[in-house]
């Protein structure tokens, strides 16, 4: 089948069951001011897209799905086609719905089936076809709104789009204009599943718009993580990038750097939708740091000295974020799980930084049926198997004597055992998979 996966969204939902109906009232001014859109002038039409690009960054995530739905994709392809919306607003409007979808997160079936979704695919094709008289910057434009909120794509269409994405984001002019469509195509590239990439060459160019950007500091906050993201994701394709990623570019000390400097700008005692809009839009972007982070510890296996800097960022993150924002500490806990079974990750760093003190603490507040309670427990049986005699991590026996002192200590200290030993093994290996799977108690156990 030539088609695949542009997105690869953790915990994705069903696809298949009917969508119940849900309308709030964002949702319901949001189908209105759609309704409006084709009785109105050029002019009058860029006001109300604004207006709904407010309402869509107050939504959340059922409130975008609820109107985000082929019925209203088709309605905006019947208003392209009879003339009642200029295509340079459909453009701005698709490019907004596309925003806030990759930034929310939403499921993107809906506009598979819809006629908007052929006509952007076809237009696409038709641009990208003309030997003379090429309008480049429409054929980005319809790449950007195409790819946002696709979930299948022709391996075609794939390609073109990336090859324009990048053309884009090479773009080293320093005016306002140039920038934005340099944040905009990196943010968008976010969204494409690099693991289905035949290209390497793409992944070269990434590495230098990042070497670039350590230069000069060209890029926001947003499309710097959106363009880690994208080169991270390439682990699936290309091995050799470990070196690259961590010894040449230094992702560690990157994102350490970066989020330290986007959480001395929020206010983490305010639930996300109590924050400004600056506020909400840095903690999406500290959000999207953690779950590149999360892909990194997972595909990555190769780790230098800087990771303990960034360790200890993922355990401050986690203690001032855990009251509001809970799929940010997911994604915190789920990283770290992961770093516990790398051997590179010392594990003398994990004891330091405080991360073995956060996941005693988190473990003794949640139910067994929390993801975060798998998480927890990957994370102990993965240091306990470290730390055991026949492990193949090169630690010194007098070492290796010390570490499992000090974190039998420190277990023993948070009642750590008696917590465990009120999980029935059956039901803990069932939440586990086989790729974890615990024989006995003594797995779950540091042993001085």
């Amino acid at each position: 089948m030539d088609e695949v996966s542009v997105v690869n969204n953790v915990g994705e939902k069903d696809c298949d069951g009917e969508e119940e109906e849900f309308k709030t009232e964002l949702a319901e001014k949001f189908t209105k001011l759609l309704d409006e859109l084709e009785d109105c002038d050029g002019n009058e039409q860029k006001q109300i897209i604004d207006e709904m690009n407010g309402l869509m960054d107050k939504m959340d995530e059922e409130e975008l799905r609820s109107v985000f739905t082929i019925e209203n994709f088709d309605k905006i392809d019947e208003m392209i086609e009879e003339s009642k919306l200029t295509f340079k607003n459909a453009i701005l409007l698709m490019k907004r719905i596309g925003y806030w979808n990759e930034l929310k997160d939403i499921l993107r079936y809906p506009f598979e089936n819809s006629l908007l979704s052929k006509r952007f695919e076809n237009m696409i094709l038709e641009e990208d076809e003309k030997k003379e008289e090429k309008d480049e910057k429409l054929l980005i434009d319809l790449c950007e709104c195409y790819i946002f909120i696709s979930y299948f794509i022709s391996w075609k269409l794939l390609s073109i789009c990336i090859h324009n994405f990048l053309k884009a984001a090479s773009n080293k002019e320093e005016n306002e204009e140039a920038k934005e469509e340099v944040e905009m195509a990196l943010f968008v590239l976010r969204s494409v599943n690099v693991s289905y990439i035949k290209n390497e060459s793409y992944l070269n160019e990434i590495k230098e718009i990042i070497k670039y950007h350590q230069e000069h500091r060209n890029l926001t906050q947003l499309a710097y993580q959106s363009v880690w993201k994208f080169l991270i994701h390439g682990l699936f394709l290309k091995r050799s990038l470990e070196e690259v990623i961590v010894n040449e570019l230094h992702f560690s000390r990157e994102a350490k750097s970066e989020m330290e400097a986007l959480i001395k700008c929020i206010d983490w005692r305010k639930k996300e939708e109590e924050m400004s809009r600056e506020e909400a839009k840095e903690a999406n972007i500290v959000k999207g740091w953690t779950r590149t982070l999360t892909f990194f510890f997972n595909l990555c296996q190769l780790f230098n000295e800087e990771i303990f800097d960034l360790i200890e960022t993922i355990v401050r993150v986690i203690r001032i974020a855990k009251d509001n924002f809970g799929d940010v500490i997911s994604w915190c806990i789920c990283s770290l799980k992961y770093a516990a079974g790398r051997k590179h990750v010392i594990i003398e760093d994990l004891l330091k930084s405080g991360a073995v003190d956060i996941f005693l603490e988190e473990i003794q507040q949640i139910a067994i049926e929390d993801s975060n309670a798998c998480y927890c427990l990957e994370f102990f049986v993965a240091l306990s198997r470290r730390l055991k005699r026949n492990t193949n991590d090169e630690i010194d026996e007098a070492k290796r004597k010390e570490l499992k002192r000090k974190m039998f200590e420190k277990m023993e200290e948070e009642g750590y055992e008696d917590y465990i030993l009120k999980f029935q093994l059956s039901n803990v290996n069932e939440m586990l998979g086989d790729d974890n799977l615990v024989t006995t108690y003594e797995d779950f156990f540091v042993r001085a």
